[in-house]
């Protein structure tokens, strides 16, 4: 096995750890906030939006069996990658299109992904998704840990 981690903001983690949950090849999966200033963020203050941090999701996966590649595909498939602080009814700079990168191979795939998709006229508007090396991933509190999966609903807005 080849272990990764990767770390994904595409507004509410809710859906998007659900999404990624589902591919073959990933081990595990964390919602959390990543990217501000304040240690140990809680919900309630992430959700001030002045805290500077996104709701993320950090995948642990297995690379022999799933690309990171893949998963960039899931993450600009799975939502809109030219708003800005926005996902659907969300909105605030915690819901900012954003992707935290553990190396700079990573880096590398990100940027060249986003030419190739600016290049190609997919999406009408410039994308606006962030690229940053990763920080301090502060994990949510439990009840946001597999938080659709508890209550038996398979998606929401995303």
């Amino acid at each position: 096995m080849a272990i990764e981690k990767a770390t994904f903001g595409a507004g509410c983690f809710w859906g998007v750890e659900t999404r990624f949950g589902e591919l073959t090849g990933v081990i595990d999966t964390v919602v959390g906030y990543e990217g501000g200033d304040l240690e140990h963020p809680t919900y309630k203050e992430v959700c001030t939006d002045r805290t500077g941090h996104a709701e993320v999701v950090e995948v642990t996966f297995d690379n022999s069996r799933l690309s990171y590649e893949a998963l960039l595909d899931t993450f600009f498939a799975l939502h809109d990658p030219t708003q800005v602080n926005r996902q659907g009814p969300d909105y605030g700079s915690q819901y900012r299109s954003v992707i935290f990168t553990h190396s700079d191979e990573q880096a590398v795939q990100v940027r060249a992904r986003i030419a190739e998709l600016s290049a190609s006229g997919t999406y009408r508007q410039p994308i606006a998704t962030q690229v940053l090396p990763s920080t301090i991933f502060w994990k949510a509190e439990e009840y946001h840990q597999r938080y659709l999966e508890k209550r038996g609903m398979v998606a929401c807005h995303i």
